[in-house]
């Protein structure tokens, strides 16, 4: 009842946040004072983002070491390792072939009637991060407080599969390191649920403010891009349910179920890392261990984020469209392997998606220019890419854990977490 209620309090926010900024839109006399107002608004949702990743690090480090530590051997975490890759190449793979297929399909940018962006005109957006070399090198942290500081995820997993991994191979000589550390995962989970209880107000405040400034009336000059980058969206739900069902059976239903609250909290955010926690939480009520989650959960951050990729895709496509740049099918291969690579560096990268696409565009000789026709609403668009990355890791997580042996019944799992939150005794 409790997870209901809050879930049915952060759509009640989201409905009430686009009435108050529709409403704000139309009162305010100028689209500066819109702005300006849409600034205090948002301070909600700073705060509530900045509380999240003020817990991401110790979060993640605190439940991937003891999850590492209880495999107990680096046979198993290579094992592991490899499931958890080989579905995420799999995935991504079939998420950039979705975006092209369809935007090839629907040809959304051929029918544009909107004045196209001058081919000189600069974006803005920095690029050269985005390189074979410096994503490779950039796994590695220089150091691991500095990893910590900056909220790279990715480096913490780095560090943190080394410090489990030692751990693990000191064998009980360890234990009262990895007890220690356990106990800051069970603080953290805590703390997780003391900020999640804030969610409402920082969603009211993010539709609010997105609405006063952009209105609604940019919907309707976006609509049929829109309509059609949603409709991919829906595809790749379905066809990743489809995936989860073909392993976890009529299952794939249930965990569907748990994970709608960080699905809508990542949707009314534009943000997945707010429901990072949330979804940890759900995946282990679904009955997937905790050394499987907080394992292949931090991985899917930077290795699996499908509706990141299947955007990346869509819209280059779509801007090559829009300027009559002719792409035939081999080059258009060709950027699907470059995206499948520098999809992978995401991961803590501001606009990371624009900042993608922005590469992608500049190799393959198609007007920079055409970011400025979906940066006005990649707001709106990255509510959708966010709830869809969501749903992929949770189900790639339960698909591993089911690979594993580590997916409990139903039943069981539930009994414990009532136990847990003292709802019900303990099973024997």
């Amino acid at each position: 009842m409790k997870k209901r209620k809050l879930t049915t309090w952060i759509l009640f926010a989201m409905l009430a946040g686009i009435a108050v900024g529709w409403m704000c839109n139309q009162l305010l006399p100028t689209p500066e004072s819109a702005k300006t107002v849409a600034g205090y608004i948002s301070l909600f949702t700073d705060i509530f983002l900045r509380l999240i990743k003020m817990i991401i690090a110790p979060l993640v480090f605190s439940t991937l070491v003891v999850g590492i530590a209880h495999m107990g051997d680096t046979k198993a975490i290579g094992r592991i390792g490899l499931k958890t890759m080989g579905w995420f190449v799999t995935a991504s793979l079939f998420s950039l072939l979705l975006g092209m297929f369809l935007v090839n399909v629907l040809q959304p940018g051929v029918s544009l009637n909107l004045p196209l962006p001058d081919v000189g005109t600069s974006s803005n957006l920095k690029t050269s991060s985005m390189s074979l070399k410096e994503f490779v090198t950039h796994l590695v942290p220089r150091s691991a407080f500095e990893a910590f500081a900056n909220n790279e995820i990715l480096q913490i997993v780095i560090f943190s599969v080394f410090f489990g991994a030692a751990a693990a191979s000191f064998g009980s000589k360890a234990q009262t390191v990895i007890d220690w550390v356990e106990q800051v995962s069970h603080v953290m989970l805590k703390v997780t649920g003391f900020v999640m209880a804030l969610a409402p107000i920082a969603v009211f405040a993010a539709m609010a403010s997105i609405v006063t400034t952009q209105g609604l009336g940019i919907l309707l000059i976006y609509g049929k891009f829109m309509g059609e980058f949603y409709l991919g969206i829906l595809l790749l739900w379905v066809l990743l349910a489809f995936a989860g069902f073909i392993f976890l059976g009529p299952r794939i239903g249930r965990l569907i179920n748990l994970i709608r609250e960080p699905i809508l909290l990542a949707f009314s955010t534009a943000s997945s890392e707010a429901a990072y926690p949330k979804t940890l939480e759900q995946l282990e009520r679904f009955g997937a261990s905790k050394k499987i989650t907080s394992f292949v959960l931090p991985l899917g951050y930077s290795f699996n984020l499908d509706g990141s990729m299947m955007y990346c895709t869509f819209a280059t496509l779509f801007i090559a469209q829009a300027y009559k740049v002719p792409l035939d099918l081999g080059q258009q291969i060709t950027m699907l392997l470059i995206l499948m690579v520098t999809s992978k560096g995401m991961a803590g990268v501001p606009r990371a998606s624009l900042v993608i696409i922005a590469a992608t565009l500049a190799t393959f000789n198609i007007p920079e220019a055409g970011l400025l026709l979906i940066m006005g609403i990649d707001q709106f668009l990255d509510m959708g890419r966010s709830a869809t990355n969501v749903v992929g890791n949770s189900i790639a997580t339960a698909v591993v854990a089911k690979w594993e042996g580590e997916l409990r019944p139903e039943a069981e799992a539930q009994a414990d977490i009532d136990a847990d939150e003292g709802l019900a005794p303990a099973r024997a």
